[in-house]
């Protein structure tokens, strides 16, 4: 399905316009924001801001803003960035979330014209990116994120944001209604979360993420409804991260923290390989130890196995095998 349909079939399926007529098109008298209202913000107040705005209009000065954000919209936005992180682990390489930052596009005279604010932004692989300035990410100067997400608990983001996100090129948004109901939720609006790729230069729905191949709605939305994270989640990370990862000959040993974790937990199996074998060796030899043996004795871990072996036959007692040890 299109973009709802192409609004219900009210429009037909436009051509991607050039960047320059990002400023007008769609024009702003066929945009609606419901559950939002506008408010006069001139440009040179938008700094000042200290708000969330839906959309903000250079040509009116023109802000859309929402009612107060209540947890339940606050926490899909919030969950995203855990639940990458975990599959940039697995990945082994990092997913950068900006937040929702500004997305704008300017002018032929370099003015801040048209502004949206998503709950949540994404860069798959921020290393090779041209990422957003201290400013904003703007349209046609950095990359667009790999995805942006919507949160639907008040607003309908079909009659105006996704629209502008389709024009401007956003490569997959995901729009997710919360279970939680708000009472000024639209009736229609019901829970779950849509995933929309851009073919071409419209919009379809799609079962399953492009940007995390596999991760499906349905999954996406169970995932940031869940009061705490479940075991069916963590093992869809890691299947995604998995993917990811043989799509671009990466793993978790690339991580930092899990290759280190990785390798703390082979050294400790070894080690405790290696201690089973000393006690073994000598209760056969008839060789007594105290309770601890060998763990407590220093420099047992960093010992090469070979040199443990030796001492391990050589020895007549715990004490000329702690000797031994340290001797090495």
């Amino acid at each position: 399905m299109a973009l709802l349909e192409r609004i219900e079939a009210g429009t037909d399926e436009a051509p991607r316009h050039p960047r320059e007529s990002l400023v007008s098109y769609p024009p702003s008298s066929e945009l609606a924001f419901p559950g939002c209202k506008p408010i006069r913000l001139p440009r040179e107040e938008l700094e000042l801001h200290d708000g969330r705005l839906e959309f903000w209009d250079g040509a009116t000065e023109t802000a859309w803003v929402c009612e107060p954000n209540s947890p339940y919209h606050e926490k899909p936005g919030g969950a995203l960035p855990s639940l990458v992180e975990r599959i940039a682990q697995v990945r082994g390489s990092p997913i950068t979330c900006y937040g929702s930052m500004d997305l704008m596009v300017r002018n032929e005279r370099g003015l801040a014209w048209r502004i949206l604010q998503a709950d949540q932004s994404v860069y798959l692989h921020p290393g090779r990116a041209r990422l957003p300035g201290a400013v904003a990410m703007e349209v046609g100067e950095h990359d667009l994120p790999d995805l942006v997400l919507e949160v639907d608990h008040t607003t309908d983001v079909y009659r105006g944001k996704l629209r502008l996100y389709e024009a401007w090129g956003f490569p997959e948004v995901w729009v997710e209604v919360p279970n939680h109901r708000a009472a000024s939720r639209p009736k229609r609006r019901r829970a779950g979360l849509t995933i929309h790729v851009l073919e071409g230069d419209v919009y379809r729905e799609s079962p399953e993420s492009r940007a995390f191949p596999g991760w499906s709605a349905e999954e996406l939305h169970v995932a940031f409804n869940e009061r705490v994270r479940s075991a069916p989640t963590c093992e869809v990370l890691e299947r995604v991260g998995s993917a990811l990862g043989a799509r671009e000959g990466t793993g978790p040993d690339d991580d930092p923290m899990l290759r280190s974790l990785r390798s703390q937990s082979r050294m400790e199996g070894r080690m405790e390989g290696c201690a089973g074998m000393v006690r073994a060796m000598l209760s056969s030899r008839g060789i007594g130890f105290s309770e601890d043996f060998p763990a407590d004795v220093p420099g047992f871990a960093e010992s090469p196995e070979a040199v443990i072996v030796a001492a391990a036959f050589a020895c007549d007692s715990e004490q000329d095998f702690r000797a031994r040890i340290r001797d090495h």
